[in-house]
């Protein structure tokens, strides 16, 4: 299993309860690929550098996983499937 760090940023108009139901579906993904997720780093409301999708801001998340890369693959397959993710980096923690 590798280290991987995953940063999406979510629509700013989802209300508390999506963004919290949406986080949780999204870690599931993962953890039902075997991944596990040792980290969920909820940044919250920020500004974006330039607007993506007519949105000026986003809500952040980042989450630190160790999984394998099937696992990965499979979550950025589905995570570009969802509708309230507007922009998705998945990066690989070699330390």
């Amino acid at each position: 299993m590798r280290n991987y760090e995953i940063l999406y940023i979510l629509r700013p108009t989802l209300d508390e309860d999506a963004v919290k139901s949406t986080i949780e579906r999204l870690n599931q993904i993962l953890s039902d690929n075997g991944a596990e997720v040792t980290d969920v780093d909820e940044k919250g409301r920020r500004r974006l550098a330039y607007e993506i999708q007519d949105f000026r801001e986003g809500y952040y998340v980042v989450l630190k996983v160790q999984a394998t890369p099937d696992a990965v693959n499979e979550f950025d397959r589905r995570i570009k499937l969802t509708d309230e993710v507007i922009r998705t980096l998945v990066v690989r923690d070699d330390d």
